[in-house]
């Protein structure tokens, strides 16, 4: 009898293996279920703590923030201001750091069996998006203590504000995963990135309101800030949809050229890692 020999080789051509993605689909579920235990694991609070980091630091910043930035928004309740972009900030925050790092984190595994790579970058992401669901309720349960209006737009603006992040967390994960393979100086490079995208994320403050009109566009350009006008839209918020725009095709962009150069380079990660 014949003995059968399977060899698995790198795509020739660029390819976002959609086919592949779902023959392995199992994978998303079982890595994501794996980080999210072992992200709680011998903690007291467990999953709590997607609660008290986002509630915490919105205690803190409308202490520290309230008087100065509070008229910029007469519609919305500032604690409410601040929270939904907090919410959202921590998940861009939580994708990108753990995509970023996921790579070589799995090294061990990388090197001993095959499957799509872009699995573990999309556990690292929905392990996010289960924090983010987690501080979502507390925001909704804060809206109706407060008593902030939400209008019914908010059950298309709130999941495509999501969605919007989760885009721009993808692109910029993918392309780190895939540089710090090579370069582990992206390791180093990441928290001040992270650190100076939250400052140029409208958390606290609004763009909207910025007099000097390139320093505006030129803070559209982090995607985040459209998610963020796209989300307090649904709190009855006027928005700039030219900020929204911005922020999606930066998205977009992200996206497209993370995931080429992922493709590109991801036949060597079993040898870099």
């Amino acid at each position: 009898m014949k003995a059968t020999r399977t060899v698995i080789e790198p795509p020739k051509n660029f390819t976002l293996q959609f086919s592949e993605l779902w023959q392995y689909r199992e994978l998303f579920y079982f890595f994501t279920w794996r980080d999210i235990k072992v992200k709680y694991k011998q903690t007291y609070l467990g999953i709590l703590w997607a609660i008290i980091q986002p509630v915490a630091l919105m205690l803190l910043f409308t202490l520290v923030f309230s008087k100065q930035f509070s008229p910029i928004s007469a519609v919305i309740n500032y604690k409410i201001f601040v929270l939904s972009g907090l919410i959202l900030w921590t998940l861009f925050y939580n994708g990108t750091s753990h995509a970023a790092e996921s790579i070589v984190q799995q090294s061990g595994i990388i090197k001993k069996i095959y499957f799509p790579r872009l699995i573990i970058i999309g556990s690292s992401l929905l392990t996010a998006l289960f924090d983010f669901m987690i501080a979502f309720i507390i925001f909704l349960l804060l809206c109706l203590v407060l008593r902030e209006t939400i209008s019914w737009k908010a059950i298309f603006l709130f999941p495509s504000a999501a969605i919007l992040v989760f885009l721009s967390s993808f692109g910029i994960g993918t392309l780190l995963s895939s540089l710090t393979v090579k370069y582990r100086d992206f390791r180093y490079a990441l928290p001040f990135l992270l650190q100076f995208l939250f400052f140029a994320s409208q958390v606290v403050y609004s763009i909207s309101d910025m007099k000097e009109t390139w320093a505006k566009y030129l803070l559209s350009l982090n995607p985040v800030n459209g998610a963020i006008e796209l989300f307090r839209m649904g709190l009855n918020e006027e928005g700039d949809y030219r900020i929204i725009l911005i922020g999606l095709v930066s998205a977009l962009v992200l996206s497209i050229f993370g995931i080429f150069y992922f493709r590109k380079t991801e036949a060597f990660f079993a040898d870099l890692a």
